[in-house]
């Protein structure tokens, strides 16, 4: 990870989410965060690296050839701000959520579209989920990344190439910390851009 850019959102939550794991345990190894935490083995040791460069953990050796992450007393400090951010957050984008929702079924319903699809599973979709009641939209299906088989309301999660065997008419990514990948991965995966509905700038 590259530590003169601006980090995302999303950065912020993954940076939270390995502190976190590490407050908890610090015996677990990177392979054991990727599974935890449904990233790729890869960006862990990147956002590791970036954490030990700033501070916020340090490394010692665990035979054999293990290594053990432990919290600075920095970290810990870290640990709680970016969480406190983040709830801070959290209510500035449950309100715009339901404003934007609104808007946007609206303007979808007026433009004949029918079948929704809803790709990315967090409390954002939650909102979106609800708001949709208030309209004549469908939601068919829900896709993602993570959570895989999980049940979101009535609908089991499935992995995003199912997107290919629905017939929907718009895509609406309905997660706002991973709004940005999701939105990568849904064009790489062949979805027309004007079919995708983005309810949160990036």
């Amino acid at each position: 990870m590259n530590t003169d850019r601006i980090p995302s959102a999303q950065d912020h939550f993954r940076s939270l989410q390995i502190l976190d794991e590490l407050a908890k345990n610090d015996t677990v190894t990177q392979r054991d965060l990727s599974n935890r935490l449904g990233i790729a083995l890869g960006l862990v040791n990147s956002y590791v690296k970036n954490l030990v460069a700033k501070g916020y953990i340090t490394v010692k050796a665990i035979p054999p050839k293990r290594y053990g992450y432990y919290l600075t007393p920095k970290g810990f400090v870290e640990k709680t701000r970016l969480a406190c951010d983040l709830l801070q957050d959290y209510t500035r984008i449950y309100r715009e959520a339901k404003s934007n929702y609104r808007t946007i079924f609206h303007a979808l319903e007026n433009a004949g579209v029918e079948r929704i699809i809803f790709a990315g599973v967090d409390e954002v979709a939650e909102f979106a989920f609800i708001t949709m009641q208030e309209t004549r939209l469908h939601l068919i299906g829900m896709v993602d990344t993570e959570r895989v088989g999980e049940k979101f309301f009535e609908f089991v999660i499935q992995p995003l190439p199912a997107i290919k065997t629905q017939p929907y008419d718009r895509i609406l990514v309905t997660s706002y910390v991973r709004r940005e990948q999701l939105l990568e991965l849904l064009l790489a995966s062949g979805v027309q851009e004007e079919k995708i509905v983005m309810p949160f700038p990036l």
